[in-house]
């Protein structure tokens, strides 16, 4: 699904991200780990085109998107939440996913007038889109209220519900669980499943909460100071030393959460 090759950011002097290579199979749920100032963050923003890389290239099942505009990207299938929600605070949890598609026919100047019967057609197809969304993860009775008022945790779904709008090629989750309970938290992980073994869904994560990604995620990608330090299983990139050395300083002990 994705290719990463020797992808290269720097910010003045510092080197953020350092010839990192790794790729993303189809249909899999990829966690992508390492400590604070790995360079997690900076390599999302590098594939969703928010940065420019210095050297290297990413390919999106055998096409090159490197350096293409977010909007480009978002329109080759590649979508993503952040890890601050941003929602809409002031429309409706439907009117949040309503806006989600591409190429709706009310946004062109000259429809709405002469072809007012088109528009009414692809917004009654994407209401029904966002009502599937909506039943899906659990949020029916929620579509009338403000995005605004929602809690932490369901704004994290209202992210993957805008996602699930367009349904993209691969979904980047960027601290998903981030500030939420772990009731929601259970229920996000939940979602994130079915969407892969329903939908066929191909995800790549970027996470803190260990327990987490250990028990969503297959394979693990563990990034050190810019680059890609180890991959593997679950249990694998746990008792794996040079990840425990990066994340406990030397402390071997099996990364539990």
């Amino acid at each position: 699904m994705l290719v990463v090759e020797n992808l290269s950011k720097s910010f003045g002097g510092l080197r953020a991200v350092d010839g990192c290579s790794f790729s993303v199979q189809d249909g899999t749920i990829t966690g992508l780990i390492g400590p604070n100032g790995a360079g997690k963050t900076t390599v999302f923003n590098l594939l969703t085109g928010f940065f420019h890389p210095n050297a290297g290239k990413v390919l999106l099942q055998d096409e090159e998107i490197t350096g293409l505009p977010p909007y480009r990207i978002f329109q080759k299938g590649i979508a993503r939440t952040f890890q601050i929600p941003r929602e809409f605070k002031e429309m409706t949890v439907m009117e949040n996913l309503m806006l989600a598609p591409l190429a709706q026919s009310g946004e062109r100047l000259l429809d709405p007038f002469f072809h007012p019967w088109r528009v009414r057609q692809q917004e009654r197809s994407i209401a029904e889109r966002a009502h599937e969304v909506l039943e899906f993860l659990g949020l029916q009775t929620l579509g009338d209220e403000l995005a605004g008022n929602l809690s932490g945790g369901q704004k994290k779904l209202l992210e993957l519900a805008k996602t699930m709008m367009v349904k993209p090629k691969l979904i980047m989750l960027d601290e998903p669980g981030a500030g939420v309970n772990r009731t929601l938290l259970k229920k996000l992980a939940e979602s994130i499943k079915r969407l892969r073994e329903e939908e066929g869904a191909t995800f790549l994560l970027i996470e803190h909460d260990m327990d987490f990604v250990m028990r969503l995620c297959n394979p693990v990608i563990v990034m050190s100071e810019g680059k890609k330090l180890a991959e593997g299983k679950p249990d694998e990139v746990q008792h794996n030393e040079q990840v425990l050395e990066a994340y406990l300083g030397g402390q071997y002990a099996a990364i539990d959460g």
